[in-house]
């Protein structure tokens, strides 16, 4: 299966914005993407599903065996150049009984986990933050970092002084910026019709997404890698044009 799995340290990381930053942005370059969710949340399904153009799945680790997973991951993955799966809360965090994670989603569909990482509030800790991740269990792969709300270009430089102990790849570096946050209510976050801004952040999250992220480089990461080569990207986390390994 062709996907990626974006997951983060803990709930309201950016993973939302992001994910449908990138959904957009990956579209723009004319490539086909089936969004989908971890859980059951049917308001995140929709708004992944009107950023991508085409139906989202929710994946319920919870709920479903690792065979219906598969099979319901397996179609649109097919129908698409990439399935791009949001993850929930934290990467590990599950129901009172320890199933039902993002990372156990990804275990069960056997794909590659780019981390999402909030800057904010800290510096040199994060490189800890992501090794603990990255090293809490053998049966998932985190391929790559993204690192979010960066205050300044000196803590920036801090983080990449940091992570560059960490052998896990820095995809992007996000600076703090208005206009990136989508409006929340007790229960989650507001259907896309509720939002009369809800286009002006996708297009600030796919912007964000061209500037700062590697797409090149986080197209590398699908499991199994295939060539999907869109137009050369100058993001400014990478030093190199085209796909990589």
């Amino acid at each position: 299966m062709n996907g990626l799995v974006i997951a983060a340290a803990r709930s309201g990381s950016g993973k939302t914005t992001l994910t449908l930053g990138m959904l957009a942005a990956l579209r723009a370059r004319g490539l086909t993407v089936a969004p989908a969710k971890t859980g059951p949340d049917y308001i995140d399904t929709a708004i992944l599903a009107r950023v991508a153009g085409r139906p989202a799945v929710n994946l319920d680790p919870w709920a479903m065996s690792a065979s219906r997973l598969r099979a319901l991951a397996t179609a649109p993955a097919e129908a698409a150049d990439l399935l791009l799966v949001e993850g929930v809360m934290g990467l590990f965090d599950a129901a009172a009984d320890g199933h039902g994670s993002t990372a156990d989603l990804a275990a069960a569909l056997d794909l590659p986990v780019l981390l999402v990482l909030d800057a904010e509030r800290q510096s040199q800790s994060i490189a800890a933050l992501a090794h603990g991740f990255a090293a809490w269990r053998d049966d998932i792969r985190v391929a790559g970092l993204i690192v979010n709300r960066v205050a300044s270009a000196r803590h920036e430089a801090m983080l990449r002084a940091a992570l560059a102990a960490v052998d896990i790849p820095l995809l992007g570096v996000i600076p703090r910026r208005e206009g990136l946050t989508l409006p929340d209510r007790h229960l989650g976050l507001v259907l896309p019709g509720e939002i009369a801004d809800f286009d002006a952040v996708v297009s600030a999250a796919a912007e964000a997404v061209e500037a700062y992220l590697d797409l090149n480089r986080v197209l590398s990461c699908l499991h199994p890698w295939r060539a999907l080569v869109p137009p050369p990207l100058r993001g400014r986390s990478g030093r190199r044009e085209g796909p990589g390994r």
